[in-house]
């Protein structure tokens, strides 16, 4: 039989379509290399999920699913990770299609709280909180010897800030046998993240010196000299003086 297919470029199911017997499909939240997130509702209890469809192609004989349902378990006491909940499937253009069942997690994108706040940028004060909240999470993840490996705004739910911000994380990557490099990416990818929400380039210049101490103009070099690990990073901002 031909592979072409079972190539699936995109599902857009349309708003109340019933998935295995169980699952109201609400709104799409966003789509990605492995395939799409939807919200849903369980038809028995009404209560809010999230149904991650994995495309057929990137999921063969339900590898990706497994691997990432695992990483999800395995992570499920970090409180950054959204919590897996089950697998199931359901038929697409006669095909089987895998999806998982997770947490619904309210709120906003970090790209989209940035564009709400002022000058669309956070103070450095502000900024610092937010990356603490992440620093203490993704410490966790890797204490457990996983890794993000793709953090960035569009990966960040901001449930909610005020004395503290509550975060959580989406996407995951989830390659076997993660290395120290993957870990070193997770710090860098945080510099970043704190670069870009304090306004990027165009403010960088005036930002303080516990700013630029951190992002350390984004050379990767320069930053893992300073941060080897995660702890050594938080345990930094621990001891910021203002």
């Amino acid at each position: 039989m031909s592979t072409r297919k079972q190539v699936v470029e995109g599902f857009d199911l349309a708003p109340a379509r019933i998935l295995a017997g169980k699952y109201i499909v609400g709104t799409r939240l966003g789509s990605g290399w492995e395939g799409e997130v939807y919200k849903i509702v369980e038809k028995r209890t009404g209560i809010e999920r999230t149904a991650k469809l994995f495309y057929p192609q990137r999921n063969p004989n339900n590898r990706t699913l497994k691997r990432y349902a695992k990483k999800l378990h395995k992570l499920r006491n970090c409180p950054l990770v959204i919590k897996y909940h089950t697998e199931d499937q359901f038929t697409y253009r006669r095909m089987p299609i895998s999806f998982l069942v997770s947490e619904y997690v309210g709120g906003q994108m970090l790209s989209e709280f940035l564009r709400e706040r002022p000058g669309r940028r956070l103070s450095p004060f502000e900024a610092l909180h937010l990356l603490y909240a992440l620093v203490r999470g993704i410490e966790d993840i890797h204490q457990l010897n996983e890794y993000h490996g793709d953090l960035h705004p569009e990966n960040i739910i901001v449930n909610r800030f005020g004395l503290a911000f509550d975060l959580k994380v989406l996407d995951l990557y989830h390659w076997d046998s993660p290395k120290r490099e993957n870990r070193q990416d997770d710090i860098c990818d945080l510099a970043r993240i704190l670069y870009d929400v304090t306004g990027g380039a165009r403010h960088y210049a005036r930002q303080p010196l516990a700013i630029k101490y951190i992002c350390s103009g984004l050379k990767r070099g320069l930053i893992l000299k300073k941060f080897r690990t995660m702890t050594q990073l938080r345990r930094h901002l621990e001891a910021l003086e203002w």
